[in-house]
Order: C-alpha cells, then sequence, then structure tokens
C-alpha cells in the first residue's frame, strides 16, 4: 500500500486522509478507533487505531502518520505500507515569519560585518 495523504494539524491525519489511506469506509475508521464517550483520552490499545491526545471532547481526531502505518501493518496485516505525508502550503503567517527571519538574519550579517 503505497498512499499519499495530506495533512493540515502539523503533520498529524484526519479521519478523511487516514479513510483515504486505508481504503476503509469512515464508519470502520471511527469502529478501528481507540475512543469511548466517557473518556476525553483512552489508554493505549494495540488492537485499536490510537488518536492523538485531545483537550476537549469536541475537538477532531487526529492521528500520527506512523500511528496509522502501525495499525496498518500489525492489526490490518497490510503488507509494504508506506505513508508520504506531504506537506501543506505556506501560511501568510509562515510566509510573515519567514521574512521576519531573512531581516533579522541580514541584520545580524550587517552587524557581523561592522564589528
Amino acid at each position: 500500500m503505497d498512499t499519499e495523504a495530506s495533512t493540515e494539524w502539523n503533520g498529524l491525519m484526519d479521519i478523511e486522509a487516514v479513510q483515504k489511506t486505508l481504503n476503509r469506509s469512515r464508519a470502520s475508521i471511527y469502529r478501528y478507533a481507540n475512543t469511548d464517550p466517557t473518556i476525553l483520552n483512552s489508554p493505549y490499545d494495540p488492537t485499536r487505531l490510537n488518536p492523538e491526545l485531545r483537550l476537549h471532547k469536541d475537538d477532531v481526531l487526529l492521528f500520527h502518520p506512523n500511528e496509522v502505518a502501525r495499525f496498518a501493518k500489525d492489526v490490518l496485516k497490510i503488507k509494504n505500507v508506506t505513508i508520504e505525508v506531504l506537506e501543506a502550503a505556506p501560511t501568510p503567517t509562515q510566509e510573515l515569519l519567514q521574512a521576519i527571519l531573512a531581516e533579522l538574519q541580514s541584520i545580524h550579517q550587517l552587524l557581523k560585518e561592522r564589528s
């Protein structure tokens, strides 16, 4: 299984990305997920798909790509699992921070040359 999955949450995968990666229905992904309506963050279960920690019960379920690959290999018995995480396009905030960094680096270089 060679799959490319786009991620929007700092390299984590949402339900749709996991569904596409594992080629399973949305309902089956929810059945695989290690969640409990009475517990916010369930303890690790090696037989289930473990989501990342959540701060609030209404937070979207997010999964680390390594956890999805582990689940596919160990539980679903899918051989040759490769999940390629594609980097999302830079946001305006990231572009602004890059510009600030470049300006600070040029100022630093000028100060080094003067001393």
